[in-house]
């Protein structure tokens, strides 16, 4: 009686081991949230830059629309300020987080945190991202506070 039980102990905790998790995120936050991450990865790993040429270099990542709104004078940004975190603070990192279809299979939103940490302050804060599927690539086509 004990060995059964020890068996059915035993197999039981293998069959709940083994199953995992459904993945309940929809399939177009998904493939949006990499190209998400893969943006701001780009963007931190080049100093956070904003300038002419930097928004250039970033331009794969975005939508003609947006593209072309960053290029024009004035932007929509005060000087000063990162049109990709709308902070005039650089943040030391990121994470994407929650998001939002829009309209599905065309548009999604993130809410991505950027954080601050040093010997005074540990910080954070949200943005709102949108981003367009085009053709087969997911395009930044909005940051908002």
């Amino acid at each position: 009686m004990t060995f059964t039980i020890s068996c059915l102990l035993l197999v039981t905790s293998f069959l709940l081991l083994s199953c995992s998790l459904p993945n309940l995120e929809d399939a177009d936050c998904t493939q949006s949230r990499d190209s998400v991450r893969e943006f701001y990865s780009y963007h931190f790993g080049h100093n956070l830059g904003f300038a002419a040429e930097d928004i250039n270099a970033r331009r794969e990542y975005l939508t003609p629309n947006f593209f072309s709104s960053l290029s024009e004078t004035p932007r929509d940004v005060p000087p000063g300020v990162d049109p990709f975190t709308r902070m005039d603070d650089p943040p030391k990192a990121f994470r994407v987080g929650e998001c939002h279809v829009l309209e599905p299979g065309t548009r999604t939103s993130f809410e991505v945190l950027l954080f601050w940490k040093d010997d005074v302050k540990s910080e954070q804060r949200p943005i709102n991202v949108e981003v367009i599927q085009s053709g087969e690539k997911w395009l930044i086509d909005r940051v908002s506070k």
